[in-house]
């Protein structure tokens, strides 16, 4: 379980390009224009070895200054009470303004760590005006130009240092695997678990966003045992008129956190666009089972190769990581539901699957040795020795004599070689080299 930091602060102050940076992605638009953050984006970072879940709150641009003003409220308290840190940015080129000063008011109510973060310092003069934001009552400050990342290791060093430790689940064997059950709003999540469980337990209307909450069911039926959690729909900003998305959207995102498996609820009508990838994303960052369901297919028009070109897309859509059980379900017909359940009980299994280390070098180590490593600038890598780590997931540690020559693409080439031999679907892998 990782923790959940916030970026706050007003459109136009550097709140995306700082997210990239953190994210190592280009994921957040970045423009002069102030308001181009219109969709919530989530990433995973890390710093010193301690992960944290990122959020990008982005900006609102309505109307008169005073409604901006009030939505600007809105969004950070949401924030404040469920971020475990909050970044709050501000500006040195424009200095001090009165939507800083209120969003400062509500920071010094709470008692989370609130990290002032005076952005675009990149020479000593702004350094010195940076002096002024001493008045928005909030303590120490850090200077960072997000650009080109200066500073940014002193606020990352102060930031980790202050998040809560992470609570090591102990008696994980002893807890019921969790499944949680992810998508657009509207895609027939809630359906789906009323449709498992035989009674309509969640209220389920036409209107996206009925689910506003992240909410537990245990399921104890035809030899399957586990915990069911129905998440509130993870939607784009732009659609979004009220203040419980917020809310809604980040006990979404800790509920991927904290399961076993996502299954990935998608709407066969509007197929798997943007925002279905990035709660994909989301899950794969977070090194999480997957299972893509693909429901109301049976309001689709079908041929008798629908199916496979529809597959086709998706697998597109989520290169390289294609391994992934994708089942196509009408929850309405109560077609596949219990597929879709023993699929996604495989890919629990599979996550949780611990390889003898003699069974691993015995398979491996003969294809390793037939396509070894290339070699790189003239050094030949050898690799000696294999081991899974003692992680939650599939973690595979490869002792050689260079590691730092072992390219990407044999890395993959590994991956492949894992999932062939061992059935990793739904799960993702991760291969590190070590010097032996």
């Amino acid at each position: 379980m990782s923790n959940i930091v916030a970026i706050v602060g007003r459109p136009n102050v550097g709140k995306s390009t700082f997210f990239n940076r953190l994210i190592q992605r280009r994921e957040a638009i970045v423009d002069a224009v102030s308001g181009v953050t219109r969709d919530r984006h989530y990433g995973k970072s890390d710093w010193n070895g301690k992960e944290f879940s990122l959020i990008d709150t982005g900006g609102y641009v309505k109307g008169s200054d005073d409604v901006f003003e009030a939505e600007i409220d809105k969004q950070v308290e949401l924030a404040i009470d469920e971020a475990d840190a909050i970044i709050f940015m501000v500006d040195v080129e424009t200095g001090v303004t009165g939507m800083d000063e209120d969003v400062a008011r509500l920071l010094r109510k709470v008692d989370k760590p609130v990290f002032l973060t005076v952005n675009k310092v990149d020479n000593n003069k702004r350094a010195e005006d940076a002096v002024e934001f001493y008045s928005l009552g909030l303590g120490e400050y850090y200077t960072i130009a997000s650009i080109n990342g200066s500073g940014t290791g002193d606020l990352l060093d102060a930031l980790v240092e202050a998040l809560p430790e992470k609570e090591e689940e102990e008696n994980d064997e002893d807890q019921l695997p969790r499944f949680a059950v992810v998508g657009r709003p509207n895609a027939g999540k809630s359906s789906f678990i009323n449709a498992l469980i035989g009674e309509d337990r969640y209220i389920v209307t036409d209107i996206a966003g009925t689910t506003r909450d992240s909410i537990d069911t245990k399921y104890n039926r035809f030899g399957f045992e586990f915990n069911l959690v129905d998440t509130a729909g993870i939607r784009r900003k732009s659609k979004v008129k009220e203040d419980l998305e917020f809310y809604s959207v980040m006990r979404s995102v800790r509920a991927i956190e904290h399961c076993d498996v996502c299954l990935l609820v998608l709407d066969a009508t509007r197929g798997f666009d943007g925002q279905v990838q990035n709660i994909f994303w989301l899950a794969e960052r977070n090194r999480k089972g997957i299972v893509i369901l693909v429901n109301k297919w049976d309001l689709i028009e079908k041929d008798t190769k629908s199916t496979r070109d529809f597959e086709r897309v998706i697998r597109k859509e989520i290169e390289p990581f294609t391994d992934v059980p994708i089942v196509f379900i009408s929850v309405l017909n109560k077609q596949r539901i219990f597929k879709a359940i023993e699929t996604a009980v495989e890919v629990y299994e599979n996550r949780t699957k611990k390889i003898k280390t003699s069974k691993l070098n015995e398979v491996l180590l003969p294809i390793i040795e037939n396509y070894p490593p290339p070699a790189y600038k003239g050094k030949f890598v050898k690799i000696k020795y294999i081991m899974q780590l003692p992680t939650p997931q599939p973690q595979f540690a490869f002792f050689c004599n260079l590691p730092q020559y072992v390219r990407e693409p044999y890395k993959r080439f590994l991956e492949n070689n894992l999932r062939e031999h061992f059935n990793f679907t739904g799960v993702p892998v991760s291969v590190y080299m070590r010097k032996k």
